[in-house]
């Protein structure tokens, strides 16, 4: 698998605490990467060490197959968490500074920085102050300033963090079209549904550790549903779902029935059996959302005695 990340083995304390705890992560070239984990997971500085803000106490780390960000930072756009934005600047001025920091020249910058503008519906701020945008604007600013360069990995973190949701949505297709350009892309967000609407690969992390690392598609397909959706029919009110093999709960939510299965019972058998007893408006099973997946997982890992993570699905 080429890489664009290498993690191997990496470990990072402060004091007495253990931030991440001998991780080890590839992040394929050109994949769209959800990093997900509750807050003090690691995941802030798993992302300084990736960028070199910060150096691990052992393992290694390569970004872009150099041994660290510093030798690729031309390369690398960065959007971290804690914003920054130099606010008496003119937003155009700010915007080719940046570009020229990553070794793009003047007139080019100038050009990139008009052409970023006008594609995020900016073009009349150019030679606004930083300090007149609303917060939404100063943050599409601040998105255009770390991709100006045309970097070949961008982090992201907390990208959508003051977007009304016109302008989430406008980002969320500015993320595909650069991902859809071979660029790879680290989303890191606490909104998990946007990583789920987003990504196609997921990296979580709990208690610095890795407890997922896995494309989309195969998250769901480990995690099959066991909840089906189930609408009766009006006047249907003698349906009643704990009456079929296999139901153990049943919580009706105005017309609709979601009904937990157990662990041994499959979905479909008990579906037939629905339809064949009753007059049923609805019945599906309910992919379970990426929230779903990081609760069961979260609630049950622990760390063996040996230092090892276990996740313990439960029944």
């Amino acid at each position: 698998m080429d890489a664009a990340i290498e993690i191997h083995g990496v470990t990072k304390t402060f004091g007495d605490k253990t931030a991440v705890d001998d991780l080890d992560l590839l992040v394929p070239t050109g994949s769209l990467c959800g990093f997900l984990g509750p807050n003090g997971a690691g995941k802030s500085t798993t992302i300084r060490m990736i960028m070199s803000i910060f150096f691990p106490d052992r393992g290694s780390i390569a970004v872009l197959g150099k041994p660290s960000a510093v030798e690729s930072k031309d390369r690398i756009g960065y959007l971290p968490e804690e914003r920054g934005i130099y606010r008496k600047m003119r937003v155009g001025e700010f915007l080719t500074y940046m570009a020229r920091l990553k070794g793009v020249d003047a007139g080019e910058a100038k050009r990139r920085a008009e052409n970023w503008l006008n594609r995020v519906d900016l073009s009349d701020v150019f030679k606004k102050r930083c300090e007149e945008l609303s917060k939404g604007m100063n943050q599409k600013v601040q998105v255009v300033a770390s991709i100006i360069h045309n970097p070949d990995l961008i982090i992201l973190d907390e990208p959508f963090t003051g977007l009304d949701p016109v302008n989430t949505k406008m980002a969320r297709e500015l993320i595909h079209d650069l991902n859809d350009e071979g660029r790879t892309i680290i989303f890191s967000t606490h909104v998990l549904f946007q990583a789920e609407q987003i990504c196609d690969r997921i990296f979580m992390i709990h208690k610095g550790r890795k407890v997922l690392d896995d494309t989309m598609e195969s998250i769901r397909r480990r995690f099959d549903p066991r909840t089906l959706l189930v609408r009766p029919a009006e006047g249907n009110g003698a349906f009643r779902p704990m009456d079929f093999d296999g139901v153990v709960r049943a919580e009706k939510r105005r017309d609709e029935y979601e009904v937990y299965l157990r662990e041994d019972a499959d979905p479909t058998t008990v579906m037939r059996a629905m339809m064949s007893a009753a007059d049923l408006r609805k019945i599906e099973l309910r992919q379970p959302s990426l929230e779903d997946v990081f609760v069961r997982l979260v609630e049950g890992t622990r760390i063996s005695e040996s230092g090892a993570v276990e996740v313990v699905e439960a029944a």
